[in-house]
């Protein structure tokens, strides 16, 4: 079974053995799906490892690290209806991609679906599965599961028009919870996200990893979202929430000081959301307090 509907698109930097087994993985899906690889900038031989193991994939260097960016330019490059994202170290399970297009075939206003990641070698279910399942966000009937607020870019497959309308991810929030900025954004032209129980994305988290750094943009980028669209009663008592609850180091304060020296752009950039998407994003903050998953803000 070949399915030319959906092209996947994976963004890595200085990864080339998780890169290189999640391409292997790839390659051998039943649908066959071309696969563009942006490599931001790795030093480790990356470039030279997928154009000898796996020279079908196109690969785009630009020459250095633009994060979430990095997918922005690969859907340039994207011809199928359909884009689905997924990390150097995450692989899509056979039949996935295939459920995806089928549900994005079946309903013309639903934007993204996210599937169900299974976080390997143990085969355990993400804990942010739980909230994706029981997501507080109401949606119209046809929807074929949850209503989601957001989406894990990792794990989700796009509407390719869609994506490239809502103007793709932020180029100032580069990486850790870039995701909702978009999705707000999807969400506020009229497009649904859904989450959909059958489908199943593979993640095997790497080691290479700057966890300190992700969490200080995530918060920062948290920050960000809150003032470009959440009206002001929201964005005060999110902001407040924050200060709170997230550690007490000097990461967490270099977020709040990066995100404040930008508020210049933010409030030329501010576009409050319409209110029925503000409604979903109020009833899933409160559900994400309660919640037992890892986040990048916390």
């Amino acid at each position: 079974m070949t399915d030319p509907r959906t092209t996947v698109v994976v963004i890595t930097h200085n990864r080339r053995d998780e890169l290189l087994r999640t391409l292997d993985r790839l390659a051998e899906l039943p649908e066959r799906p071309a696969v563009i690889v942006t490599d931001n900038g790795s030093t480790d031989g990356t470039s030279a490892a997928v154009a000898r193991h796996h020279p079908r994939v196109l690969l785009l260097r630009p020459g250095r690290n633009l994060g979430a960016v990095g997918r922005n330019l690969a859907v340039r490059r994207v011809r199928t209806p359909y884009v689905a994202f997924c990390d150097d170290d995450s692989w899509w399970a056979p039949g996935a991609l295939a459920g995806a297009a089928d549900l994005l075939d079946r309903h013309a206003a639903l934007g993204a679906v996210t599937a169900r990641i299974v976080v390997e070698p143990d085969g355990t279910e993400d804990p942010i599965v739980e909230e994706l399942r029981n997501s507080p966000v109401p949606g119209p009937r046809w929807l074929p599961g949850p209503a989601l607020g957001s989406f894990l870019a990792a794990a989700t497959v796009l509407r390719t028009d869609a994506f490239r309308r809502a103007g793709g991810f932020h180029p100032r929030l580069w990486l850790g919870g870039e995701e909702e900025l978009l999705a707000a954004d999807l969400a506020a032209d009229g497009w649904w996200l859904t989450y959909a129980e059958k489908l199943t994305i593979h993640h095997q988290p790497s080691e290479v990893r700057d966890s300190t750094r992700r969490r200080r943009d995530g918060i920062r980028n948290t920050l960000w979202f809150t003032w470009l669209r959440r009206p002001l009663g929201p964005a005060l008592r999110r902001t407040a929430h924050l200060a709170r609850t997230v550690p007490r180091d000097t990461a967490s304060l270099r977020a709040f000081a990066e995100a404040a020296g930008a508020l210049p752009w933010v409030l030329r950039e501010r576009r409050v959301l319409p209110p029925q998407v503000e409604d979903g994003l109020r009833l899933l903050e409160e559900s994400q307090r309660r919640s037992k998953a890892r986040r990048y803000t916390g």
